[in-house]
């Protein structure tokens, strides 16, 4: 199993493979993709560790993973193609004509890895919540995750399927938000507040941690907890506090970097920041 050092690394060259990935593109989401770069490590490298030899969409025997906020796709792809599901100089075909890397995950190209496709939001959790329960009835005792951004809250399915796990007993589901508390259009508590999110899922009946989700020993630490929380009754919800455009001093908690991608100028400075590990594509 990879030291927390080793996944430090790992996270860095995800970064720099964001950045180049959506330089190369002129095109992309580079904000929230540089926040989730430590969770998207930590959850494939430590917390699921999937087999990339035998993929198929039923995902039998195995934790799943459902990604929301489609548009963090660049540090999903990085992460699925450092962990070995396809080809690490694929990541340079990013939203390119015929490229099987979209600009939100597809799976009409058949990625391996993506059994979801997302970029409307407010999917996630209801398509994670099926996933679960499909396990369960089939007596797969593995778990599912998913990852949503906070502005999608403002959708109203989300709250449905929020209200519907607790009720059914979807105890095999650990959900996490990333919570940078900012969107395309500004702070989050501009645009439509979200209140005390951890009040509310309590009060739904949610089972909720919290956790800086750029310090990678307390995103370890968390998942290692909330595994352990499984299978009791309770569907799992940890508000994840990140930073936007994290590494990357002058993207940091600007909601202006949430679509726009980097000129050459400033993906040369933020690469200059970001520690090259595992050797670029």
């Amino acid at each position: 199993m990879p030291t927390t050092d080793e996944l430090k690394r790992i996270s860095s060259q995800v970064r720099r493979d964001i950045i180049r990935m959506i330089n190369a593109a002129a095109s992309g989401h580079p904000g929230g993709s540089l926040g989730v770069a430590d969770f998207m490590t930590v959850l494939y490298f430590e917390i699921m560790r999937p087999s990339t030899g035998s993929f198929d969409m039923d995902g039998k025997n195995e934790d799943l993973f459902f990604l929301s906020n489609g548009h963090v796709a660049p540090a999903w792809y990085s992460v699925l193609a450092r962990y070995g599901f396809f080809p690490v100089k694929e990541l340079g075909t990013l939203r390119k004509l015929g490229s099987r890397l979209q600009g939100h995950p597809s799976t009409m190209e058949h990625l391996p890895g993506i059994r979801m496709a997302s970029g409307s939001l407010g999917q996630g959790l209801s398509v994670s919540i099926g996933a679960a329960l499909a396990k369960k009835m089939n007596g797969d005792k593995h778990l599912v995750y998913t990852l949503c951004g906070d502005g999608e809250l403002q959708e109203g399915s989300n709250w449905e399927a929020l209200m519907f796990a607790p009720a059914k007993k979807v105890d095999n589901l650990i959900a996490v938000v990333d919570y940078n508390g900012k969107q395309i259009d500004g702070p989050v508590d501009k645009v439509m507040p979200l209140g005390n999110l951890r009040a509310k899922f309590e009060a739904f009946g949610w089972q909720v941690s919290s956790v800086d989700g750029n310090n990678i020993q307390e995103v370890l630490d968390v998942l290692h907890k909330v595994r352990t929380m499984a299978g009791k009754g309770t569907p799992n919800m940890i508000v994840m506090h990140t930073h936007m455009g994290c590494g990357v001093d002058f993207m940091m908690d600007n909601h202006e970097w949430h679509g726009v991608p980097p000129n050459n100028e400033q993906a040369a400075k933020a690469l200059a920041q970001l520690q090259e590990t595992l050797g670029d594509y």
